[in-house]
């Protein structure tokens, strides 16, 4: 099998790389994190121009045909720098819902939008009686005449308090765990009935947990079937996963970069640190760790456009897994490694460790998707 890039993916990834140097440095990210709205507009234009938000949709939709390799580029480059912008939450995972849900009615009026900046999209899925689990959805979608009315609470919505539109999912038939039944419906936060309660993550990103008290949502705003939508949130929740597995990559070789070049410089007892052996050992396990991570996003990425939906997610899980662990190990040594500096929010490194223990958190920690592979077929018999 081949890993080697494309020529194209390499230019993409050069410029990428080069745009996010130039432009999302450290004190700048420090700069958005202070600001009021959490994220910067004139960053999400930059992503705008350089085509990073029309990527992955078709281009007859308005999109560029990228595939999971180029958001895989794209999202380790946004781990490095720390990007606070919702590209995850907007283009990946919302954008995987209009990709593999929506008529191609709605896809064509949306997709547009949002490669050039114009609508940012949030997924409000999560429900704080379902944890992790996809199909458990207590909130309420009544028919009624010319759409739905929506009712229930949505948490923990990643960039909920910022989007334009909410992608919301909500239970249309069958009982609160059942995979059958869930629909998706593009919601206006604006509108009456939404509330909209912002607050700051443990990683500096924004959040939001979402009321729905009777919202009335059009049938033209209904995406794909309203009772058959599970297939198409396990679909997108699983791409997401394979993004966030580069975007931890992306933080994890940050994070070791750091840690070795500051070895390299700082002195104690006339030398450089980096001269003891004990810490080269160290230094040498976080390398270990890294590459082993890396292994598992790139299995993670050639498995999002598998048929099969079980071999799929014993890939993502366990790909989850190892993610999860390279990055607890790396965090802890690189803060290790760096002292008392290490602890500092004036300091990157720290700010790298918080967001890599915010995705071992995000769909699904270690333990559940161990549990995940402990109860299915698998890693091995799933391929």
């Amino acid at each position: 099998m081949n890993f080697e890039f494309s020529e194209e993916q390499n230019l993409l990834k050069d410029s990428v790389d080069r745009a996010f140097a130039k432009s999302y440095g450290f004190e700048r990210r420090m700069q958005v994190l202070g600001s009021a709205p959490g994220w910067s507009r004139e960053a999400w234009t930059q992503m705008a121009d350089l085509g990073l938000l029309g990527l992955p949709f078709a281009a007859g939709d308005g999109g560029f045909d990228g595939g999971p390799v180029e958001t895989m580029i794209v999202m380790e480059a946004i781990g490095r720098a720390l990007a606070l912008e919702p590209y995850a939450q907007t283009v990946v995972l919302a954008g995987a819902v209009l990709r593999h849900g929506a008529s191609a009615a709605l896809r064509a009026h949306l997709v547009p939008q949002v490669a050039e900046g114009r609508l940012v999209l949030a997924f409000a899925h999560g429900e704080t009686q379902a944890r992790w689990a996809l199909s458990d959805v207590a909130t309420r979608a009544v028919r009624v005449d010319g759409g739905y009315r929506l009712t229930g609470r949505k948490v923990l919505v990643v960039a909920g308090g910022i989007a334009d539109r909410l992608v919301v999912s909500a239970r249309t038939a069958g009982g609160r765990t059942e995979a059958q039944g869930i629909g998706l419906f593009l919601v206006d936060p604006a509108s009456a009935g939404v509330s909209v309660t912002a607050y700051a993550t443990h990683d500096g990103r924004r959040a939001a947990d979402i009321g729905l008290d009777d919202v009335f949502v059009a049938d033209a705003d209904v995406i794909g079937d309203p009772a058959g939508a599970f297939p198409v949130i396990a679909r997108a929740v699983g791409e997401a996963i394979a993004a966030l597995c580069a975007e931890a990559v992306g933080a994890m070789d940050e994070a070791l970069a750091m840690t070795v070049d500051y070895l390299k410089t700082r002195t104690q007892f006339g030398v450089t640190i980096g001269s003891f052996q004990a810490l080269q050992h160290r230094a040498a396990d976080m390398f270990v760790a890294l590459e082993q991570a890396r292994s598992m996003a790139l299995y993670a990425v050639m498995s999002v456009a598998e048929p099969d939906a079980v071999r799929r997610a014993a890939a993502l899980s366990a790909a989850k897994v190892q993610i999860g662990i390279s990055g607890r190990f790396i965090g802890q040594q690189a803060i290790q490694l760096h002292g008392g500096i290490g602890m500092t929010m004036e300091y990157k490194v720290g700010h790298l460790f918080k967001r890599l223990t915010m995705i071992d958190k995000e769909f699904g920690d270690v333990d559940h998707h161990l549990a995940c592979l402990g109860e299915g077929p698998g890693l091995l018999e799933a391929s």
